[in-house]
């Protein structure tokens, strides 16, 4: 053997394909016509680029009696002439009913059905939420086994009560502010008098004398209490108390409470009370001496009180 030809008898130059090559084609390769030596084989072997993919198969044709150089061998058959061969060319498939077929748009009927189920069910769940909330609270209306604030706000604090007794405080009138007959004139001679200035009425002690308060804004008709301060000196003096025009009780008890002596005035102020009945709106109430009356005080001011109260 020469360098560069080595002979056609190495085992390397049989190679059963070179006859799809042009070198091979060349030194006179042939393709096989037995299927390579197997027994039941199909040859199916065809030259590069001889095959079209996508393209309509060409009608069989009866191969040559001889397997001359370039032709295909007399066994050769092309797939798709055989019976279940592959297809040659790739038909279109049918689509389906489903949203996501090819060839056919999404499906927005069922979208917009699963949007209605959607926003449904979100609505339902609110209703079902605020049912829920309505219930308990009014379970917790029922329940409350501590007091509550709304309890709590029933009883009066003393604020409340403080506030509404100034609310209902009524009138007090001072010794200058009263109307004055029948002698009773106001003084200041003698010292311990409550009212502005010290002033106080005298000149009761004889018959006729008499002082007169009108009182406004009595809130409604009922039993009041009538306070009247005073000094006296003297035994128990005692006085005509009328009630709009008309006397009230007996007599109007002034008695010496402070234990005052030698006409001493200035230690004889005291008080006393009567319970009239008012009516709503405006009410006269008048201290007088009338006959039988014993009138040695010195008077200072008069209030009233609603009910039948001592202090």
């Amino acid at each position: 053997m020469t360098p560069g030809n080595n002979g056609a008898s190495t085992p390397e130059d049989d190679d059963p394909f070179g006859y799809l090559y042009a070198d091979g084609q060349a030194n006179g390769a042939q393709p096989p016509s037995g299927g390579y030596g197997y027994p039941n084989s199909v040859n199916r072997v065809r030259p590069v680029g001889a095959r079209q993919y996508g393209q309509q198969a060409p009608a069989p044709q009866a191969p040559p009696q001889q397997g001359a150089y370039g032709q295909p061998s007399a066994h050769y058959a092309a797939p798709e002439t055989l019976p279940g061969g592959a297809p040659t060319a790739h038909s279109p498939q049918p689509s389906h009913g489903g949203g996501g077929g090819r060839g056919r748009g999404p499906n927005t009927k069922g979208l917009l059905i699963g949007a209605i189920a959607v926003v449904a069910a979100v609505v339902i769940g609110i209703g079902v939420a605020m049912i829920g909330g309505d219930d308990d609270d009014k379970g917790g209306d029922q329940a409350g086994a501590s007091p509550s604030q709304t309890q709590d706000e029933g009883k009066p604090s003393p604020s409340a009560s403080a506030s509404a007794e100034e609310e209902a405080e009524l009138p007090t009138i001072d010794a200058k502010a009263l109307r004055l007959d029948g002698g009773a004139a106001l003084a200041s001679d003698v010292e311990g008098a409550q009212s502005d200035g010290g002033i106080y009425v005298a000149g009761l002690n004889k018959p006729g004398a008499t002082v007169t308060w009108t009182v406004n804004g009595i809130p409604e008709d009922g039993a009041y209490t009538v306070f009247v301060r005073y000094s006296t000196t003297d035994d128990p003096q005692s006085m005509t108390l009328t009630v709009n025009g008309k006397p009230f009780g007996t007599k109007l008890n002034m008695d010496n409470f402070a234990k005052a002596k030698d006409g001493d005035f200035s230690k004889g102020w005291t008080q006393t009370y009567a319970y009239p009945t008012l009516n709503k709106g405006t009410n006269t109430i008048s201290v007088s001496c009338g006959d039988g009356d014993k009138c040695n005080v010195l008077l200072d001011q008069l209030w009233l009180k609603e009910g039948q109260v001592k202090s």
